[in-house]
């Protein structure tokens, strides 16, 4: 008995597919449309907004897509200004001072020798002393000003100044007694004079001619003159640290 031939099953039924569009054989989705040219500037395509995380409290929020910090930032604290009649306390120059205070010694004293030297014939011994202690008050009082305005509020440099002050009153007074010798005698006379007494003007200094002894008001002028630059130095220094 013959059988029937072969026969494949039946595919199901497939669904009704789309029609293709030729130009676009894999169904992308269609660019947005262009804006036709001579209507004003297309804007750039901006890429979409996703949503970042919450903002914390007290700091704007921030986007996503921009650039964010590695760090939280923190609000810069507010400048506050120093209290009324208070200033920051800048210091001096005590080093400075002292020197310049040295030099301006040394030049009242070589002014002091000059005045000596001219008018030592006309001097009674009061007029000596009243020039002597002149002179150290002088001294004392321009180097105390110059120490109080460079070098400020320093104890340095007040001590500093006082120690000036009181060898600019010795030297004013020694260095006149060579130079009226030489001025009365000679050059070789003052070398014979220093070459036996080394020490001849200071113990000139010091040693009272008319009642012998210890001149005490000499010793006394290096005190006034060291008083006064310490004084001076110490109220403007500090006048100029209040300020």
């Amino acid at each position: 008995m013959s059988q029937p031939p072969f026969q494949p099953p039946p595919q199901p039924a497939q669904p009704p597919q789309p029609p293709q569009n030729p130009a676009n054989p894999y169904a992308q989705p269609a660019p947005p449309p262009q804006q036709p040219p001579g209507f004003g500037p297309s804007a750039p395509q901006q890429p979409p907004m996703q949503a970042g995380p919450a903002p914390v409290p007290g700091q704007p929020p921030m986007m996503y897509g921009g650039p964010q910090p590695a760090y939280p930032m923190q609000p810069a604290p507010p400048f506050q200004a120093p209290p009324f009649g208070q200033r920051p306390n800048a210091t001096g120059n005590p080093v400075g001072a002292v020197f310049l205070g040295f030099f301006v010694s040394f030049v009242i004293a070589l002014l002091y020798t000059g005045v000596m030297v001219a008018t030592y014939k006309d001097q009674t011994y009061a007029t000596a002393n009243v020039l002597y202690f002149a002179h150290a008050i002088l001294n004392g009082a321009v180097v105390g000003a110059l120490v109080g305005k460079v070098g400020r509020d320093s104890n340095g440099g007040r001590i500093g100044g006082a120690v000036v002050a009181a060898l600019g009153a010795f030297f004013g007074y020694a260095n006149a007694l060579p130079v009226i010798i030489v001025k009365e005698q000679s050059f070789m006379a003052l070398k014979t004079l220093l070459e036996g007494e080394p020490f001849f003007p200071a113990k000139a200094w010091w040693h009272n001619d008319s009642h012998g002894g210890v001149d005490w008001l000499n010793l006394l002028g290096l005190v006034v003159a060291a008083a006064a630059a310490w004084g001076i130095a110490y109220l403007i220094g500090k006048n100029r640290r209040q300020v």
